[in-house]
């Protein structure tokens, strides 16, 4: 059989990837200690899994409505009111399968064939692939560690083209950690209203902030929410990664257009799941907290520890469950006597000689970069660290 074109032109994800290798790895006995794939090691809290069970042993097995069911949606706007300070009625509201899910019927929607789609540096690896799918062409904005890995706004505007036609914004950042400003947030959506760019918000990492606030960029002025859309899930924030529960927030035609894409991909998520984020969303809080508290202790002695090594220059992140250190000077140079000429093949020096899996920056579009999630035990960071800074010390 003949491959299409887009099915050629689609990249594997990295990250996944790179965690089949570790886990082969481990199944054949080798001890890897991962820090790769980005989801957190807290098991889901008890009365969510509760919820669950309940909803099963009810019969609530069946199709749900395809946008999702009526309470959650409900749940969602009294969410996204009380936290973010936005107003929605549940019919502009989505819920999908993820996320992930939310984020691509977004991108359907709103890209059309050959439409220029913004994605700033780095980036979660998805985004440009989602683009691709769509007929469109990601266009990236760089944004270097010199600016704590966020946009600036004249850097964005210079990109825009009467192509333009949608940015894709992730704060907190997915690989950096990095949680924009109000007012850089209003910058940047100055702009987009001024070229009439649309905004897909990326705030699946709201929960899970050290310093500083999560801002949605939606709620700055209803113009600026009038072309926003604001994607959300439980997968991070209630440790439920495999549950597969998202939403999107925006305009209501643009909802409505993103359900028709959805109704005919996958139906309704999940309904099982769907009572479980409805737990999770109107039930105890305590436990994002705890979460929360015990990822910062990680973070903290993490940044400590890779900026005492040799090469290493890492920014404390703010957000999210990652650390993103600058590795540059050690490109060129050997590690473990093997010559790296990239963070890519530092990356398989340091799975193959310290057995730890790291993700090189490669994957999020910026070179020079490792990105290591401290989404695992503290013991398992200490030792991982050990041996990352052990084979580091062999720089020459």
């Amino acid at each position: 059989m003949r491959l299409s074109r887009l099915a050629k032109s689609i990249s594997p994800s990295p990250t996944l990837a790179l965690d089949a290798k570790t886990k082969k790895l481990q199944s054949e006995g080798v001890d890897i200690i991962s820090f790769g794939v980005g989801e957190p090691d807290f098991d889901t809290p008890q009365h969510i899994k509760d919820a669950a069970i309940s909803s099963i042993q009810a019969g609530f097995t069946k199709y749900t409505p395809s946008s999702g069911i009526p309470e959650l949606r409900a749940a969602i706007c009294k969410k996204l009111k009380e936290d973010n300070g936005l107003d929605y009625k549940p019919g502009d509201v989505l819920v999908s399968v993820g996320a992930k899910h939310s984020i691509y019927n977004a991108v359907l929607a709103l890209c059309d064939q050959g439409d220029e789609v913004l994605i700033p540096t780095p980036y979660w690896v998805s985004y440009p692939e989602m683009v691709k799918m769509a007929g469109g062409t990601p266009v990236f904005v760089p944004a270097g560690i010199e600016s704590d890995y966020k946009v600036k706004p004249e850097v964005l505007e210079s990109l825009i083209t009467p192509r333009t036609s949608l940015i894709i914004l992730n704060s907190p950042s997915n690989p950096s950690g990095t949680v924009y400003t109000e007012s850089e947030l209003r910058a940047l959506a100055e702009i987009c209203l001024k070229h009439g760019v649309a905004i897909i918000s990326d705030e699946i990492y709201e929960k899970l902030i050290y310093e500083g606030e999560h801002v949605s960029i939606a709620a700055l002025s209803p113009e600026i929410k009038a072309i926003t859309i604001t994607v959300n899930g439980v997968s991070k924030s209630y440790a439920m990664t495999g549950w597969r529960i998202g939403y999107a927030a925006g305009p209501s035609d643009v909802i409505a257009a993103m359900a028709n894409i959805q109704s005919h991909s996958t139906s309704n998520p999940t309904s099982i799941s769907q009572k479980a984020a409805l737990a999770g969303l109107t039930g105890p809080q305590e436990p994002l907290a705890l979460m929360r508290a015990e990822f910062k202790k990680r973070r903290d002695f993490m940044v400590k520890r890779l900026n005492e090594m040799p090469g290493v220059k890492c920014l404390t992140p703010p957000g999210a469950f990652y650390t993103y250190p600058d590795v540059s000077s050690i490109i060129g140079k050997k590690v473990c006597g093997r010559l790296v000429s990239n963070d890519t093949e530092l990356a398989e020096v340091l799975l193959e000689e310290a057995k730890i899996a790291v993700v090189p920056g490669g994957a999020f579009g910026t070179e020079g970069n490792l990105r290591l999630s401290y989404a695992t035990s503290m013991e398992l960071i200490a030792e991982g660290l050990n041996r990352m800074e052990k084979a580091l010390r062999t720089v020459s």
